[in-house]
């Protein structure tokens, strides 16, 4: 049985939870009233284009950042808006969640930050999803830790690399690696904002004040313009008094940079990185799907003009 078989996933599907509709004012998973969002609007094509920059940031592994960039991602390309996906783990998981094998690049984002010549249109592909690219990395983006160090100006090598394509994107999702390294500091020195996706489990919990702590630094020190769009909970159970419990205590201590969508759990999320394709098109219909481009509608509305 290999790593990608199916029948893995399928214990997962004991704590799949039935979607139930909610009404606009109701009380949602966090325990406010939902926003009544507006739908987005298409962007003008004659717009002057330079890319909403967001890092998806969590130093615990497992928390649903890959997924969520994933198919956050490709519910705003839904929109019509047109969407980089950035691989910033040297795992490469958000490339293989996209169908590519990482260890089949012959560049990869790692070219980018460290061989000059490169020219960035060669490393993004177009994936299966109209509006949406890729710029993929593999393994070798794990030297870049160590090979950055040198470097004059070490934290900015990111931010100099996407400031060659800014102008041809609405919006650029950066999955971050697992971790509070140089390449997360890169990611969130190059952001405008950042996104820290919340597994609803404690000891995830436990992470976001180390993370907070981090990117206070960063605005002190390297970027003062960043700002944070919000925590996401994911992997919710409503059923589990645990997962319920972690989603209040989150929603008490930050209030409203809480998203007032939550992620459930579900077998379909496994299912799409075995297909290589965001559930937005995996399963079109499915509660998971219409969560994310919920989301996607909180993100444009906390952002004007993205």
């Amino acid at each position: 049985m290999t790593s990608n078989d199916p029948a893995l996933f399928e214990s997962e599907a004991s704590v799949v939870e039935p979607e139930t509709s909610v009404a606009v004012g109701e009380i949602g998973p966090t325990g406010r009233p939902l926003p009544n969002l507006p739908e987005p609007t298409v962007p003008d094509p004659a717009r002057a284009m330079r890319a909403l920059i967001i890092a998806m940031c969590n130093q615990k592994g497992g928390v649903g950042k890959t997924t969520t960039t994933i198919n956050l991602g490709a519910a705003l390309a839904e929109t019509g808006r047109k969407v980089l996906l950035v691989d910033f783990d040297p795992q490469g998981s958000l490339s293989v969640g996209l169908g590519v094998n990482p260890h089949l690049l012959e560049t990869s984002i790692y070219n980018l930050l460290l061989m000059k010549g490169t020219d960035i249109h060669e490393v993004i592909r177009p994936t299966n999803v109209a509006g949406l690219d890729l710029l993929p990395a593999n393994i070798d983006l794990s030297a870049a830790e160590v090979q950055l160090v040198s470097e004059v100006a070490r934290e900015q090598t990111l931010t100099r690399v996407l400031a060659k394509v800014r102008g041809e994107y609405d919006i650029i999702l950066i999955d971050c690696a697992p971790s509070l390294g140089l390449l997360t500091i890169n990611a969130l020195t190059a952001a405008d904002k950042v996104m820290m996706p919340l597994e609803c489990e404690f000891f995830a919990l436990r992470g976001i004040a180390l993370l907070t702590d981090t990117i206070t630094k960063v605005q002190d020190r390297l970027n003062p313009d960043l700002q944070v769009l919000g925590i996401v909970g994911t992997m919710y159970d409503a059923r589990t008094l645990h997962s319920r419990e972690v989603l209040e205590r989150v929603t008490e201590a930050f209030g409203d940079e809480v998203f007032h969508t939550v992620i459930r759990r579900t077998i379909k999320f496994p299912e799409t990185t075995v297909a290589g394709e965001p559930i937005t098109t995996y399963a079109t219909n499915s509660p998971g799907a219409a969560q994310y481009r919920m989301l996607a509608k909180e993100v444009l509305a906390k952002c004007p003009g993205a």
